[in-house]
């Protein structure tokens, strides 16, 4: 149960960040959006599901701040 609601969240999140940077034409959103569609989908637990969501994010969160 864990799994599918950690799933669902980060993809929905990675779903928000993906048509944000399809509306701003922004290539680094786009990217980390679609990562965060797809991790769920490689059937990882919830605690692996949730550490690789919080990595794209930051290393999203990281390039933004660097000027991407």
């Amino acid at each position: 149960m864990a799994a599918i609601l950690t799933g669902f969240v980060g993809s929905t999140i990675g779903f928000s960040i993906f048509l944000y940077g399809k509306k701003q034409a922004r290539l680094p959103q786009l990217v980390a959006g679609m990562l965060l569609m797809v991790v769920p989908f490689l059937m990882l637990p919830a605690l692996w599901t949730g550490v690789l969501s919080a990595l794209v994010v930051a290393v999203l969160w990281g390039g933004v701040r660097a000027g991407w």
